[in-house]
C-alpha cells in the first residue's frame, strides 16, 4: 500500500493561533490543508468564511482543499477559485444539478469533489463518477468534530472504489471524520487515498508527529 495523503482539518487548531497552526501544517509531512466551510444551514454549525480562508492561503504553500457544507454552493464556486482553493468539494446532497456543479468547479480550474454523507449510497455516483477528481466519504455526520467514527465507512469506501475502477475515473478517495492513528491503516486498506484528521492532530502533543505517524499508515 502507498502512503496516504494527509490533509489535517483545520477547523480543529486553535483560531487564535490559526498562523502557527498552518505554518505546522506547512513544514509536516502532510500533503493538503483541508478546510471546511459551513452555512448553518446544510450542517447545524457555522464556521468560518472567505476572509478567514483568504488569511490561510497567505500562509499556504499545500493545496487548499475545501470542504463546503452549504445550500447552493454554486453560488460561490468562482469565489474559491479566486480564493486559491486546489480541490472543492460539493456535497451530492446539496446541489440539484451535481454533473453541472462539477463541470463549473473544473472550469473555474479547480480539481472536483463529490462528498457523500453516511446515509447515502454510493450507487448515487454512478452517473458521475468520471466527473469527480475526489470522493469525500463522510465517516462521521457532518457539522461537528470530534465525531466517533461509523464503522460501517470499510465497506462503503471498497464499494466505491469498485465502482470508480469500474468506471475508470481515476478520483481519489477521501475520509473525513473519526479517522485516528488507530483505524489510519485499515482506512487505507480498504482504498482511502486521503486521511483528513482534526481533532487526532490538533490535539495531540506533537501534532506534526502526529501527520507523520498517520503519513506512514499505509507502510504497516
Amino acid at each position: 500500500m502507498k502512503h496516504p495523503i494527509i490533509a489535517p482539518s483545520l477547523l480543529a487548531a486553535d483560531f487564535g493561533n490559526l498562523q502557527q497552526a498552518v505554518e505546522m501544517v506547512e513544514q509536516s509531512q502532510a500533503g493538503w490543508h483541508h478546510i471546511d466551510v459551513m452555512d448553518g444551514l446544510f450542517v447545524p454549525n457555522i464556521s468560518y468564511g472567505m476572509p478567514v480562508i483568504q488569511a490561510i492561503g497567505k500562509h499556504a504553500s499545500k493545496p487548499l482543499d475545501v470542504h463546503l457544507m452549504i445550500v447552493d454552493p454554486d453560488r460561490y464556486i468562482d469565489t474559491f477559485a479566486d480564493l486559491g482553493a486546489a480541490t472543492l468539494t460539493v456535497h451530492l446532497e446539496a446541489c440539484t444539478h451535481l454533473h453541472r456543479s462539477l463541470q463549473r468547479i473544473r472550469d473555474a480550474g479547480m480539481k472536483a469533489g463529490v462528498a457523500l454523507n453516511p446515509h447515502s449510497p454510493v450507487s448515487l455516483l454512478s452517473e458521475v463518477a468520471e466527473m469527480a477528481d475526489l470522493v469525500l466519504v463522510m465517516s462521521v455526520n457532518p457539522g461537528f468534530g470530534g465525531q466517533s467514527f461509523i464503522e460501517n465507512t470499510y465497506r462503503k469506501i471498497e464499494e466505491l472504489r469498485k465502482l470508480l475502477s469500474e468506471r475508470n475515473s481515476q478520483a481519489l478517495i477521501e475520509v473525513d471524520g473519526g479517522v485516528t492513528l488507530e483505524n489510519a491503516h485499515a482506512l487505507v486498506a480498504a482504498g482511502a487515498d486521503v486521511l483528513v484528521a482534526g481533532s487526532t492532530v490538533f490535539r495531540s502533543d506533537d501534532p506534526a508527529g502526529t501527520i507523520a505517524r498517520l503519513a506512514a499508515a499505509g507502510q504497516k
